[in-house]
């Protein structure tokens, strides 16, 4: 019966999706600001270039050339919010995966004040203790 138990899905696949790890509202914001600023871009560019009777095709070749280079400098702010807001997330992500392996390994207390631990099944976290030799 243990086996059963250790087949099944466990806090990984489970708790995979918790709300602290989903980007936060300002990130998903400024991301989707920078995807519709650069489309914008290359919107403007394009228009810009078929409004010189350059054909559609052209215009949209040459305005996908220039739009990837102009949109770094013109949208650098945008850019460094997006850059930083995932490194925050990554950095969260990467404490949480360490916090919760040494409470795995049993080396480290779940702190009170966060609450992403109130996730774990007490009753999983106790299984995979016992089944690591705890």
């Amino acid at each position: 019966m243990q086996q059963q138990q250790q087949d099944g899905p466990g806090p990984e696949s489970a708790g995979s999706s918790s709300g602290a790890e989903r980007p936060t509202p300002g990130l998903a914001w400024d991301i989707a600001a920078y995807t519709v600023a650069r489309f914008g871009l290359l919107a403007v560019l394009a228009g810009v270039l078929v409004f010189f009777r350059v054909p559609l095709l052209v215009a949209l070749a040459v305005a996908v050339v220039v739009a990837m280079p102009l949109s770094l400098v013109v949208f650098s702010g945008l850019r460094r919010r997006v850059a930083e807001g995932l490194a925050e997330r990554a950095r969260i992500r990467q404490q949480r995966k360490q916090r919760l392996r040494a409470q795995l390994r049993g080396t480290a207390d779940p702190s009170p004040e966060d609450p992403e631990d109130g996730d774990l099944d007490p009753a999983e976290l106790d299984q995979r203790e016992q089944d690591h030799g705890r």
